[in-house]
């Protein structure tokens, strides 16, 4: 039996980029100048731009299963913290099995966006919302860390593509 496809474009994502985060904030070896740092002065930190791409993980992949998004506890956003973050969120995600998605595509999902209250379907909610914000504030996480310095590329970001040492764009 396959798995339903709200898990298959949810659970695994969010659990791969994860571990990327993971990998990106261990690199960064908890330097606190990356860690802090922003692309613009209104802008989150990398810190908080990882602590928020983990938020949105639960808050992309719980409402699917109609549970509720558990209080994280408090981790500080130090190297650490954000390990711990991440480690929290994971465990959250393993516990959900494909079974546990039996129906979302018929459940609604009610949420807010920014001021806004929204209501989509489950599969609207993920491809238009969750996903999209979680890549968002991934991806400023690993500008900021780039911008400070950090030797990292596409490969450090997904896990998946493969460059001789030194390859740049």
């Amino acid at each position: 039996m396959t798995a339903p496809a709200l898990y298959t474009a949810s659970v695994p994502v969010f659990q791969h980029y994860l571990a990327r985060a993971q990998a990106l904030v261990r690199l960064s070896q908890g330097d606190p100048e990356m860690l802090n740092a922003r692309l613009a002065p209104d802008m989150f930190t990398a810190a908080q731009q990882f602590a928020t791409a983990a938020g949105f993980a639960l808050r992309g992949a719980l409402p699917l299963v109609g549970a509720e998004i558990p209080a994280f506890p408090d981790l500080g956003m130090d190297r650490d913290g954000l390990l711990a973050r991440f480690a929290f969120v994971l465990g959250h995600l393993d516990g959900l099995n494909p079974a546990d998605f039996d129906g979302a595509d018929t459940r609604p999902v009610s949420h807010r966006a920014g001021f806004a209250e929204l209501t989509q379907p489950c599969a609207e909610y993920l491809h238009l919302f969750a996903l999209p914000n979680f890549f968002f504030h991934l991806g400023m996480g690993f500008a900021v860390l780039r911008q400070r310095g950090l030797t990292i590329g596409k490969a450090d970001f997904d896990g998946l593509h493969d460059y001789p040492p030194g390859f740049r764009f």
